[in-house]
């Protein structure tokens, strides 16, 4: 009996990866999963792992590191509505999948791009791109919209059927809403988000930080998406909005940061990164007593660093 042929599948959390491996699978292709773990994803859920079990496919997770950051702070294609830099993010993961694919002797990536879905990344000439820079014309199957793309390696090679591949074009998903329920695929995410960078406000607070920071890592992405910002001189003041908050900021705080705390009523914790000048530390405090449960008026703020307190006399104003 003849060996199987390998693929690896991207496998995001939306419903047009998913459909797209169940395909290539039902033709007798072996596939492996490969999920990109981005530090801007807003998923609260591991729908990569649902649909991977339902799938039946094993799962390989990558996880981006900095140079991802990078990537997104000087992209070579620009960015779409925010600071998503959605071709170059696509060239990233796809020569990440191929990494796995070359060590576990697969022969073709599967994505589930839709032709005309998505304006920034999803046309012919992105796709073009897309394959051109991360080496592998020909290689990447898009088995929604195979028939309206070139042939590919698998298809002339007789891998996969063309003829039993499809041709989804445009933005409505209600072709893969009804092919997900013909075959049984459900728990994937809702279309729409996903990615933080798409996001106005986040992409501000971005924005600041790479003007604040020459070195940006993981743990600065991770308070990005905790609390309240501030960027007022050379300073970073981050200001939690309840419990859980607070906790994720003690989590996050370095050595050098300061934090700050109303003393005697209820409130945010504030962390304070950064230039530490009194302009500075006033503004931290003046923040963290506005949004506390304190009264109007004269209000004590703790500023610690380690085994030092010292306290700073605001007055609060009303929001």
């Amino acid at each position: 009996m003849a060996e199987k042929v390998k693929s690896v599948g991207l496998l995001s959390s939306g419903i047009d990866s998913a459909l797209a491996i169940k395909l290539v699978k039902g033709q007798g292709v072996e596939v492996v999963a490969v999920n990109l773990l981005l530090p801007f994803s807003d998923d609260r859920m591991d729908y990569a792992a649902h649909l991977a079990r339902q799938l039946d496919v094993p799962l390989v997770r990558i996880e981006a590191g900095e140079d991802y950051i990078g990537l997104v702070r000087h992209p070579r294609h620009g960015y779409g509505s925010g600071m998503n830099p959605c071709i170059d993010c696509r060239i990233y993961m796809l020569k990440k999948a191929w990494e796995v694919a070359q060590g576990i002797g697969a022969r073709f990536l599967v994505t589930g791009d839709v032709l005309g879905e998505r304006p920034m990344t999803q046309h012919l000439a992105a796709l073009r791109l897309e394959e051109k820079e991360s080496g592998l014309q020909g290689l990447i199957l898009r088995p929604l919209s195979a028939k309206l793309l070139p042939e590919t390696v698998p298809e002339r090679e007789g891998w996969v059927d063309r003829e039993r591949l499809l041709a989804i074009r445009g933005r409505s998903r209600k072709p893969q809403l009804e092919l997900a329920h013909k075959l049984g695929i459900t728990g994937f995410r809702t279309p729409g988000g996903g990615c933080l960078l798409t996001n106005k406000e986040f992409s501000g607070r971005l924005r600041q930080l790479f003007r604040l920071q020459q070195e940006v890592g993981m743990d600065d992405i991770e308070l990005l998406k905790v609390g309240r910002h501030f960027f007022e001189g050379g300073g970073h003041i981050i200001i939690g909005r309840n419990e859980r908050e607070n906790r994720l900021l003690a989590e996050l705080k370095r050595a050098n940061d300061f934090v700050l705390e109303v003393k005697g009523f209820p409130g945010p914790m504030a962390l304070l990164r950064g230039e530490k000048t009194p302009e500075v530390l006033g503004l931290a405090a003046s923040l963290t007593a506005r949004y506390s449960d304190a009264p109007e008026g004269e209000v004590v703020v703790e500023c610690r660093n380690g085994g030092e307190v010292r306290t700073i006399l605001t007055t609060k104003k009303s929001l």
